[in-house]
């Protein structure tokens, strides 16, 4: 799959599942009105730095370059807001399936790594606004005559252990009860293990497995039957409403000046970004002097 092709097939893959939402899929609820109290923001300000935890075997949305720096989508975004806030940007690899604790313990302040909407988590955090759609999809080697979930019956699955793939295929039954699945500590371990025919096939987020398929060259494909579209948010502490509201402000900002679709050009060739700009504010008509 050549570059221009690849990035058809993100933003046509963006605009279905746009489509596939707004016909059926759950709408991630508003952030409420923060609380009286609530010193979140605050406690931002006062350090003078945002913490974000994340996987760093995330590519494109946050992983580790060549030179060992931390790099991708999410984090060009959070160095935005970060500066929209006026504090300094801390990125903090955790372990993926420990991402709730890390948040809880304050470790991090937030967890922003392609964070995919789900009930479970806006019932332990409080969530940004939705800012980029995906898709749970399947990789399988290009030779392979898989083309749908019923293909895969008898067949191994690897996934990241702890991430929504995971609750993608236990709420699928078509796997859970037909499959076999073998997690693992990350998303290229995954291909790799299809790669090697060890599983048969990876459940992922589309946009990690494009990003992992086209510039590591590997002979895997994605299917065409998709699970299903989802949402990437960003994740805070329960409760952490006024830093909530300031990150969605911000990325409202960053939305209406342009910025977040220039760095969704840069990592994925178009804007495929969803956040809606704020409405400017009406202005008082000017006071004029009386004839």
């Amino acid at each position: 799959m050549n570059n221009k092709t690849f990035f058809r097939v993100l933003c046509a893959g963006a605009l279905s599942a746009t489509l596939l939402t707004a016909c059926g899929g759950q709408k991630p609820a508003p952030t409420p009105p923060a609380a009286e109290g609530d010193t979140s923001l605050q406690y931002i300000l006062d350090k003078g730095t945002l913490t974000i935890g994340l996987d760093d075997q995330l590519p494109p949305m946050g992983f580790l370059d060549e030179s060992g720096k931390i790099v991708g989508f999410d984090i060009d975004v959070a160095q935005k807001v970060s500066e929209k806030l006026g504090v300094t940007l801390e990125t903090q690899p955790i372990n993926w399936d420990s991402k709730q604790m890390e948040l809880d313990t304050k470790s991090i302040d937030a967890i922003w790594n392609g964070l995919s909407w789900s009930e479970d988590r806006a019932a332990s955090m409080s969530l940004s606004i939705p800012y980029l759609k995906n898709h749970m999809v399947l990789a399988v080697p290009v030779g392979s005559s898989y083309e749908s979930v019923d293909d895969l019956a008898d067949k191994t699955i690897s996934l990241q252990s702890g991430s929504t793939a995971q609750e993608a295929y236990d709420a699928e039954e078509r796997l859970k009860d037909r499959t076999k699945m073998v997690g693992m500590e990350n998303n290229l371990m995954c291909l790799i293990d299809v790669e090697s025919g060890a599983s048969d096939a990876a459940l992922m987020d589309e946009t990690v497995a494009n990003y992992l398929i086209q510039t590591g060259g590997k002979d895997l494909r994605i299917m065409d039957d998709f699970l299903y579209a989802e949402d990437y948010v960003v994740g805070f502490r329960k409760g952490d409403t006024a830093l909530t509201e300031a990150v969605n402000k911000a990325l409202q900002e960053l939305s209406a000046d342009g910025s977040l679709a220039e760095i969704s050009k840069k990592w994925f060739g178009a804007d495929i970004t969803t956040v809606t700009p704020a409405e400017a504010p009406e202005q008082a008509p000017a006071e004029t002097d009386a004839a």
